[in-house]
């Protein structure tokens, strides 16, 4: 009889130890997954390692795309899936028309309810919906060195007649009084609004916007006859005031960043965010002042959202994973997330009873934040595009306002983006960029074509590599640069298997203050010619094991040639993973840096000659 008992007693034993056990693998298979595409990887400064820490029940996966809704339309073209959530800087409601059917509308929604409704309704389509929610806003106006204006006893202008007066006084002293890196479209794009923000806020100038913004393919809406012919005029007029020189079309940030800092310019195009570091780092101070027009109640300060974020509408179908959804997004909308999303750069909230305005720069500017004179800027693809032809064409003189006005006109009506039509080449394998314990397809078949269009033994691919899955059929080189994560930098060199060892060390290790070089798990280097094995003995932290080169233990004394691709600054900086490469490393690796051209430059001409991304090695294995 105790025999039986004792029999029945491990029984009901076994039968709880597995219960428990199925109750376990239940919960795990119960986890909600989520994913999150960020325009750029400055969101993964504190944003993404906060939310995970927040919620760790959802298994987040977070990858840095690209900053334009093209991409995401490119995404729909080729039948993918839109991630659960989307984010995107560069915005309009134009461009993103195409994919209101795919997103939720969030005009109902608590979140929305956190915002000012004047910002909203930037964002509300015509059917009353709101699919795009504005982060927390960057202020971009012009820049004025406080401590110049003191030394000559000028006082800060407070109108466009007394912006001009300070230009031309500083200019008598040999000083630049205003200067920006007219180089580049955005610089193109926010001097143009910038100096007419009076005219484009106006009645007129707003029912022009609406209609803009709610174009469609078979009606599209070019310039008024009204409001746009002045913005014309006024940036000629600027062009005038600023003492443009012929070859100022040509600079970039640093030839304005450096005089500005040696005192040689006076005022500049940049942001409030800018003005507190030259205050902080450079010990110059430095300020922000508005757009400014013909009084002080026509001066506005210039602002864009840091991006705009929306949600596939498909997480509908999933009651927990909607609700999930919701409970992030209030969470990055908060006071406290919004933090994380600024990681210390000086911005402003579009939200009700949040500040995070902690910006010393912006006490000559509080009467226009108070006033609510903040305008977001129109940034459409097109007119970042056509911004940049039409205005280079007026600073050289091909141009004057009435025909500058004529072919931005005809521009917006008939806009082609030279890099998405010609065909480049025709992939015949598709490969996921999903994230596995055997690493990535996408980005392993990625540097396998690398490795093989430079002939190099070895490349180590880090930080962010990897922004889309690879499809099946024709390529153009737009879809081509969307493949690899923007601002790597390239090294080619020779290095011991020793060193090379040291690399992955550097890359996979956690240090040890704790510091962690793998900031999410679907980041981890990828590798071609060596393969790489890693214990996950905690969740996110990994010890390297071995690598192998060719299937057998790297030679600690052979000599490789090794392509390097990445952004040390996602390894080393205190605000991505805080850990610096190997002094002795950085030394050699520094000598090897090739200049010639970007990471994707690197890629599409590595394309040229396979015509083919290359099929996927296995290059990693994840050991539990």
């Amino acid at each position: 009889m105790k025999k039986l008992l004792s029999v029945l007693l491990a029984a009901m034993m076994l039968l709880m130890a597995l219960g428990g056990c199925s109750s376990s693998k239940d919960a795990d298979d119960k986890r909600i997954s989520i994913s999150m595409y960020l325009w750029d990887r400055s969101m993964i400064k504190e944003l993404t390692p906060w939310l995970e820490q927040k919620f760790p029940d959802i298994d987040f996966t977070f990858v840095q795309s690209f900053n334009t809704i093209e991409y995401y339309k490119d995404l729909l073209k080729r039948g993918e899936e839109l991630p659960d959530i989307i984010t995107c800087r560069r915005f309009s409601l134009n461009d993103a028309a195409p994919l209101a059917n795919h997103l939720l509308d969030l005009s109902q929604s608590e979140v929305a309810g956190t915002f000012y409704s004047s910002y909203l309704e930037q964002n509300r389509e015509t059917s009353g919906a709101i699919r795009w929610l504005p982060m927390c806003a960057e202020v971009d106006s012009i820049v004025a060195n406080k401590d110049l204006f003191d030394q000559y006893g000028l006082a800060l202008p407070t109108n466009y007649a007394e912006f001009v007066a300070a230009i031309d006084f500083f200019e008598s002293k040999g000083i630049k009084g205003f200067q920006t890196d007219w180089n580049y479209d955005y610089s193109c794009l926010e001097t143009l609004q910038g100096n007419a923000i009076s005219d484009l806020m106006s009645l007129e100038g707003t029912m022009w916007r609406m209609a803009y913004e709610s174009e469609t393919e078979e009606e599209q809406v070019g310039l008024d006859d009204v409001v746009w012919p002045r913005v014309f005029e006024k940036y000629e007029q600027f062009l005038k005031d600023a003492h443009f020189k012929k070859g100022d079309e040509e600079l970039q940030y640093a030839k304005v960043f450096n005089p500005y800092v040696e005192g040689k310019i006076a005022m500049m195009r940049n942001t409030a965010a800018l003005a507190d570091t030259l205050t902080s780092d450079h010990g110059i101070k430095s300020v922000i002042l508005p757009w400014f027009g013909e009084t002080k109640e026509d001066n506005w300060l210039l602002t864009y959202p840091m991006c705009q974020l929306s949600v596939n509408k498909n997480v509908k179908e999933d009651e927990a994973k909607y609700n999930a959804i919701m409970e992030v997004l209030m969470a990055i909308f908060s006071e406290e997330g919004q933090k994380h999303v600024a990681a210390g750069t000086s911005v402003l909230s579009y939200n009700k009873e949040v500040n995070i305005t902690s910006s010393d720069a912006l006490e000559y500017s509080k009467e226009y934040i108070d006033s609510n004179h903040l305008y977001i800027r129109l940034a459409s693809t097109e007119i970042f595009s056509v911004s940049k032809d039409v205005c280079i064409k007026m600073m050289t003189g091909e141009y004057d306002a009435k025909e500058a006005y004529k072919e931005f006109n005809r521009q917006i009506t008939d806009f082609k983006d030279p890099d998405s039509k010609e065909v480049l080449f025709t992939q015949e394998t598709a490969y996921s960029n999903e994230f596995t314990d055997q690493g990535s397809e996408a980005a392993s078949s990625l540097v396998n074509t690398l490795a093989a269009a430079f002939d190099d033994e070895v490349v180590i691919a880090y930080s962010p590599t990897v922004s889309t899955s690879i499809f099946a059929g024709d390529y153009t080189m737009q879809q081509t640069k969307w493949v690899l994560t923007a601002r790597n930098s390239i090294y080619r060199g020779e290095y011991t298997g020793a060193e090379i060892y040291r690399f992955m060390d550097w890359l996979v290790n956690v240090k040890e203050d704790g510091r962690n070089p793998i900031k999410h798990r679907n980041i981890m280097p990828v590798t071609s010619g060596i393969s790489y094995t890693v214990t996950e003995y905690e969740r996110g932290k990994f010890k390297l094991e071995d690598v192998t080169y060719n299937g057998q233990p790297l030679d600690d004394n052979a000599v490789y040639d090794v392509l390097l691709v990445g952004a040390d600054t996602f390894i080393e900086h205190e605000l991505f993973c805080g850990c610096p490469m190997p002094q002795d490393l950085k030394e050699k690796r520094e000598d090897y840096l090739v200049n010639d051209y970007s990471s994707q430059e690197c890629m599409a001409l590595a394309l040229s000659k396979t015509k083919q991304f290359l099929a996927p090695s296995d290059y990693l294995t994840i050991l539990h």
